[in-house]
């Protein structure tokens, strides 16, 4: 284009009068609109989390369990240390759902009981695992050199020996008793917990907002309990869930042998325990309290499998 048609082209323009000209779209403010509204990372977990319809279900089935061992011994209507010699190894029926033993001991009420040890033992056995084992594994990961290596050397010597032989070697040295049982399970999961929390730490303790804490002034613990572990988390909650169900199967292990909960306290493994005799003509004696372990033990892990997606999506099939 020559000088002077761009000279006409300018003059043209510059003599178009301004109300010829609309701006378009000045009241459409869609363009800013976000399409997904801002959700935190619990949130976002969580709703993986019910994408996964396995592992809703088998909360479900968990929540359910929890609320029948609580409430269910209650509402038998039996006692699970009553005995009546004319009811010895009743069949399930309208009267005796689960049957009866052969003391004439209702079988319902007994395994509910049993399974409120069982459980809240369990989640007691992994709290005080998780604390413990995260005071180690954070103190490791966070201060590193002697520290680390002195905190490590004592969870190898705990992984070393196998957590049911420990456990056992503990609790027969304590004795036999609900909250011996708890404290020696407790101390063989230790060792687990401590790893997964300092192998966290060491990844996040060089973060720009750890970097932070530490020029603002915060103290290590501070430091490890509320900006370190909160962005770590994941990986110990899906670690958490995954040993629940061994140690579910550990307590009734320990039980079957006679040790921790004693008898006639009623425990899944104890109950399987005192009519192992009387299983071959009477099944449902061992069946029963079987089918609750093989229940809570596959939900918790069903459970654990959802989180483990639902904290880290990469890991999904």
């Amino acid at each position: 284009m020559s000088e002077q048609n761009k000279n006409v082209s300018a003059v043209e323009w510059e003599d178009i009068p301004a109300e010829k000209f609309e701006i378009i779209g000045t009241d459409d403010f869609s363009g800013d609109i976000i399409a997904r509204p801002k959700v935190s990372y619990w949130a976002d977990a969580w709703r993986r989390f019910r994408e996964n319809k396995i592992a809703l279900v088998a909360l479900i089935i968990l929540v359910i369990m929890v609320i029948m061992v609580i409430i269910g011994p209650g509402i038998s209507g039996y006692n699970f240390e009553q005995m009546n010699t004319d009811e010895i190894n009743q069949l399930p029926s309208a009267e005796h759902w689960f049957g009866t033993d052969d003391l004439g001991r209702d079988l319902f009420a007994r395994v509910l009981y049993g399974g409120r040890i069982s459980l809240l033992c369990s989640f007691a056995i992994i709290g005080i695992a998780f604390v413990v084992g995260a005071l180690i594994g954070g103190a490791a990961g966070f201060f590193g050199g002697k520290v680390d290596s002195f905190l490590m050397r004592i969870v190898d010597i705990l992984m070393a020996v196998p957590s049911s032989l420990l456990a056992m070697a503990i609790i027969t040295a304590m004795g036999n008793g609900v909250w011996k049982l708890v404290v020696a399970l407790a101390i063989s999961q230790v060792a687990r917990f401590a790893r997964i929390v300092r192998s966290s730490v060491l990844t996040l303790r060089n973060v720009e907002f750890v970097e932070a804490a530490k020029c603002y002034g915060c103290s290590s613990l501070r430091i490890i309990l509320k900006h370190i572990l909160p962005n770590g988390i994941g990986p110990i909650i899906v670690s958490a869930t995954l040993c629940l169900g061994q140690t579910i199967l550990s307590i009734s292990s320990m039980g079957y042998l006679g040790l921790g909960v004693a008898s006639p306290t009623p425990e899944w493994g104890t109950i399987i325990s005192e009519n192992k005799i009387n299983i071959q003509a009477y099944p449902y004696l061992g069946l029963i309290p079987g089918i609750c372990i093989c229940l809570t033990v596959m939900a918790v892990n069903f459970i654990g499998d959802g989180l483990r997606d639902a904290f880290d999506p990469r890991t999904k099939k």
